[in-house]
């Protein structure tokens, strides 16, 4: 006869191991809090990365285009927004309201200042994660002007409160102020100025329907072609004052996975390379050894993103492995592997997620120099015995 088991709720016996406790809901939230913010500062370490620092956005603004007609690239983007405008300007009202979505690095905010210089508007710049109450937005809201234009970057991650107080301000140029609190408060009717917001999301999904649906024109900016960033570059090494060639522009956009802030980047580390280790003049060769220096490949694949293919290739044959068991073999968070490494290698197909886990494709093992296995073939029809 089995002995019965601890009644529920029972005191553990004097030394029974203590039962682990599990984590909370808080716990977990800050666990994933952590693992992001681990993924995003490695993100800004990498040379390709598309992310910047406050110091190099400081430098990008010696770069940027002031008119839309300096604009290179986002040719269907730059001919609408310049309708938007200048019909609005013949009209003498403040235009729609704008959102602007893709990858980082594509020049949303810079849309968003030469939004502001074709108007003649003052901007006035913020980020959702730096409104946390509705308060912080009344404040940006109640001091703006006739046509002025606000910038939100990372529009999608408002605080809930400011989300619900912009639907009013965008909708009819008015914000409700809470005066007190409990049954006593009181909503006070604040009439503002019209403006014009410039919202920018890299993540677009995350929008509350009511509130994408408040953007009289939405955009989404694309990567650019090579060709694009070849231009980009000529034009920020003038800039700069840097000498380079054609072949040399040509080798540095190449590897800039397509955004003009990689590209920017890695002609001002070319840059330093030329003028420490030759005479100062960008040349394809000279871009190869100072790129290889810094360990980008001709694809725009940096350390971290080969560890990934290798490791996917070499020790599991190809996959499908788990991004758990992948990121152990690099040495990395899987929250690093999943949000750095991942998104460049899936768009240049180098790898592809199945619901089996992570599979390099044939683009990898050629890559990596290596021969792709043959596909299963069929069996072919044969007697009982062969």
């Amino acid at each position: 006869m089995t002995s019965p088991g601890p009644r529920r709720g029972a005191r553990p016996a004097a030394g029974d191991p203590p039962e682990e406790a599990q984590p909370s809901a808080a716990e977990r939230a800050l666990a994933a809090a952590e693992e992001q913010a681990l993924a995003a500062a490695a993100e800004r370490e990498r040379l390709v990365s598309p992310l910047a620092d406050a110091d190099e956005r400081a430098i990008e603004g010696a770069l940027r285009p002031k008119r839309l007609a300096e604009v290179i690239g986002q040719n269907r983007v730059r001919e609408q927004l310049s309708l938007v405008l200048e019909g609005a300007l013949r009209r003498g009202r403040a235009p729609d309201h704008v959102l602007l979505s893709g990858p980082p690095g594509l020049g949303k905010t810079t849309f968003a200042m030469i939004i502001a210089a074709e108007l003649g508007a003052p901007l006035r710049i913020t980020s959702g994660p730096a409104i946390e109450r509705a308060g912080d937005l009344a404040a940006i809201l109640s001091t703006l002007g006739e046509r002025d234009v606000v910038f939100i970057d990372e529009i999608h991650r408002l605080a809930r409160p400011a989300e619900e107080m912009l639907y009013l301000a965008m909708e009819d140029f008015r914000v409700d102020v809470v005066v007190g609190k409990g049954p006593g408060a009181t909503a006070i009717p604040l009439e503002i100025a019209p403006f014009t917001l410039v919202g920018a999301t890299t993540r677009a999904g995350l929008l509350p329907a009511p509130l994408r649906d408040r953007f009289g024109f939405t955009a989404r900016l694309d990567f650019y072609e090579p060709a694009e960033l070849e231009i980009i570059v000529r034009r920020s090494a003038d800039l700069l004052g840097v000498t380079l060639r054609d072949d040399g522009a040509d080798e540095i956009a190449g590897r800039s996975r397509g955004t003009p802030r990689i590209a920017n980047r890695l002609l001002r580390r070319v840059r330093d390379y030329a003028e420490v280790r030759a005479d100062g003049v960008v040349t394809r060769d000279l871009a190869r050894s100072a790129l290889e220096l810094y360990e980008v490949d001709e694809e725009g694949l940096d350390r971290l993103d080969r560890a990934v293919l290798s490791a996917l290739v070499a020790t599991f044959g190809g996959g499908p492995v788990g991004l758990s068991t992948l990121a152990v073999a690099v040495g990395e968070e899987a929250e690093t592997v999943e949000v750095v490494a991942e998104p460049f290698l899936v768009r240049r197909g180098l790898m592809s997620r199945t619901p089996r886990g992570r599979v390099a494709t044939p683009a990898a093992w050629q890559h990596l120099g290596l021969d792709p296995p043959e596909p299963p073939g069929l069996a072919l029809p044969g007697s009982l015995f062969e």
